[in-house]
Order: structure tokens, then C-alpha cells, then sequence
């Protein structure tokens, strides 16, 4: 019989590292496994894949691969011996037919299993569409808004029944464990305890306003504080406002999508307030003091004279909070100077004058 060349069944050099291997019989898996593929030698060409990886992946079979070849592993009694049909192994405990490939592979390579512990009973978390003015966003705000959910069942304190006792079947730790013997070693899974659903306890009576849950739906208001400077389009996390967690698990997040509403008299440019502002063909030549609005009020603005169209006047102080710091931005007020049309014959005559001192 001829010898068995592992690395030239994996498709990798002899110098390959042990990340390459497990690479190259990862993809070969996915194209051989009897499950996915169907086509007559793919399961034959499946156990010729399991048995090169049991031995390249294990650094000490691997030296004695390379020293001996595979007669290595045709004596039981020789160190390291390959005595196991690597083909038996019950993958689908450990995902392979969710093609959860990366979590097998850390598992066998780093020569044990990962303990993924006690079920997650974390609520589902939650968005909200907030729609708030410029003003709002500019200096911040507390609003009160609706919000209707699961929430933890008052009647029993979200444990979802009454007169508790610790599972037997798990102990109380919410998981079942087993280990099993693998070519790569000793591999350890955890599942879920389905005896109390990950919850470590189980109950001589359901509460019946929940129905086991501990969880209750209803429409509550709640009071969220908005921070000045908030972006139009933000996501702000409201910490544990979204639905009650399962059995007293941990409640989910409530998710506010802000939207700035668009205002009549400014747009926003970061943290500052644009206006335009029209003025007078006589105010832009002889300059003047006028009131603008801001964000905030009323304010004066000096006018230079011989200001031209298109100017900008900056206002300092006059923007919008910074959400990440002091002070505020500036209100920059364009310039836009109004033609007077529809003269009388004197105001064109004396227009016409002034044009001609110039």
C-alpha cells in the first residue's frame, strides 16, 4: 500500500504552521463533508481529510509523522498512536451542520472545548424614533415618551413561578456539560440544561400572570434626557430600557434614533448656526447696528459699512452646545443685500447723482 502523504491531502507544505493547516482542512471539510456533498468518493475522500488532520494537527503526532511516516500510527502501542476513526465524531454537537466552522476548529487545534456556560436570558433591545426641534438639540432636553414592552412581572419578580429549587439536572449552573474523546484530545461541549431552560432553578408552581415568563407586557412613560449638541441622525443607548429579560435575566437596551427636525430660519454646520440675513442697499453702504435671531433670542449685530453681498459675519458664542466639551459654536450670519427697485423719478435722479460722485 502505498503511503499516506497527509500534507499533500490538505494541500499544504511540510513547513506549513499549524494555522495554515487548520485553514486548508477547514475549507476541505466544507467540500467533503457527507452532508453537503452528495456525489459518490466524498465521503471516503471525507476520512482521508480527518485522518491527516488528526495527525498534522497535533504537534507531537506531527514529529512523529514527519520521522517515521504513517506507519507511526499503525501500532496501538506506539506513543501517540492514531486509534481513533476521526470520522465517528458526532459533529453536529458541536455545530459542523450550522457550518459553525471557527468555533470547531478553535475547539480541536487549541485542544479543548470552550464552555459557553449559562443560557443568555438578556431582553431584546429596543428602538425608538425621537423627533426633537433645533432648539432641543442645541441646548439639550428631558423628554417624556411611550414605551410599551415586556416589562419584569410584578406578581413574582420576573422569576416566572413561586417556591423555587435549585435544577437537578444541572446543579444549578444552568448547563449541561459532557466531554468526549477526540483524536485532538478530550473535548468538553455545553448545551443548555433544558430541564430549567439555563435558568439554574425550577418551580413547583408557573406564575400565572406571566405564564413562566417573568415578564409582563404594558405602556409605561419614561423620562430620557436628550444632550445638547445631539446630531441629527445620533443613536443614543438608554441602559436597560428595553424588553425584561427571561426568568430575571438581564433587561435589553432601549436604542433613541434621533431626528432633528428642519427649522425655518437656520441649518446646522457641527456646532454652528448659519442665518442669512437681508439688508438694505443704504445699510450695507453706510453700515448699521441691527437685530439677527439666534438659536437662544434676539442679538445685536454691528453692520460695516461697505459690507458686500455674500459677507460673512461671525457671532461668537451663539451656535450650539459642544456635546464633548465647554462652551458653544458661533452663529455665522451671511449677507444678503436687498436692490431697491421700482424708483420714483427723484430717487433715480438723486441714485443716479450719487452714482456719478463716486
Amino acid at each position: 500500500m502505498a503511503e499516506k502523504e497527509y500534507y499533500k491531502i490538505l494541500g499544504v507544505e511540510k513547513n506549513a504552521s499549524q494555522e495554515d493547516i487548520k485553514k486548508a482542512y477547514k475549507s476541505l471539510a466544507k467540500k467533503y463533508h457527507p452532508d453537503l456533498n452528495k456525489e459518490p468518493g466524498a465521503s471516503d475522500k471525507f476520512k482521508e481529510l480527518n485522518e491527516a488532520a488528526s495527525v498534522l494537527g497535533d504537534e507531537e503526532k506531527r514529529k512523529q509523522y514527519d520521522q517515521f511516516g504513517a506507519d507511526a500510527f499503525k501500532y496501538a502501542g506506539s506513543r501517540g498512536a492514531y486509534s481513533q476513526d476521526f470520522s465517528g465524531f458526532d459533529f453536529s454537537d458541536l455545530g459542523f451542520d450550522r457550518f459553525d466552522f471557527d468555533s470547531i476548529f478553535e475547539s480541536f487545534f487549541a485542544g479543548g472545548g470552550r464552555s459557553r456556560g449559562r443560557r443568555s436570558n438578556k431582553g431584546r433591545d429596543l428602538g425608538y424614533e425621537l423627533h426633537i426641534t433645533l432648539e432641543e438639540a442645541a441646548n439639550g432636553i428631558k423628554r417624556q415618551i411611550k414605551v410599551t414592552k415586556d416589562y419584569v412581572c410584578e406578581s413574582c419578580d420576573g422569576k416566572g413561578g413561586l417556591d423555587s429549587t435549585t435544577c437537578p439536572h444541572c446543579r444549578g449552573s444552568g448547563a449541561y456539560r459532557e466531554t468526549r474523546r477526540t483524536p485532538f484530545g478530550l473535548i468538553q461541549t455545553t448545551t443548555t440544561c433544558r430541564n430549567c431552560n439555563g435558568t439554574g432553578e425550577i418551580f413547583k408552581e408557573s406564575c400565572e400572570d406571566c405564564e413562566g415568563t417573568g415578564r409582563s407586557k404594558k405602556t409605561k412613560t419614561i423620562e430620557v434626557s436628550i444632550p445638547a449638541g445631539i446630531m441629527d441622525e445620533a443613536r443614543l443607548r438608554v441602559s436597560g430600557e428595553g424588553e425584561a429579560g427571561y426568568r430575571g435575566g438581564q433587561s435589553g437596551d432601549l436604542y433613541l434614533m434621533i431626528n432633528v427636525e428642519p427649522h425655518d430660519t437656520f441649518s446646522r454646520e457641527d456646532d454652528d448656526i448659519v442665518l442669512e440675513q437681508e439688508i438694505s442697499f443704504s445699510q450695507a453702504a453706510l453700515g448699521d447696528k441691527i437685530k439677527v435671531p439666534t438659536i437662544n433670542g434676539e442679538a445685536s449685530l454691528k453692520i460695516p459699512e461697505g459690507i458686500q453681498p455674500g459677507t460673512v459675519l461671525r457671532m461668537k458664542g451663539e451656535g450650539i452646545k459642544h456635546m464633548h466639551g465647554f462652551g458653544r459654536g458661533d452663529q455665522l450670519v451671511k449677507i444678503n443685500i436687498k436692490v431697491p427697485h421700482g424708483l420714483n423719478k427723484k430717487q433715480a435722479k438723486l441714485l443716479k447723482e450719487f452714482d456719478e460722485s463716486l
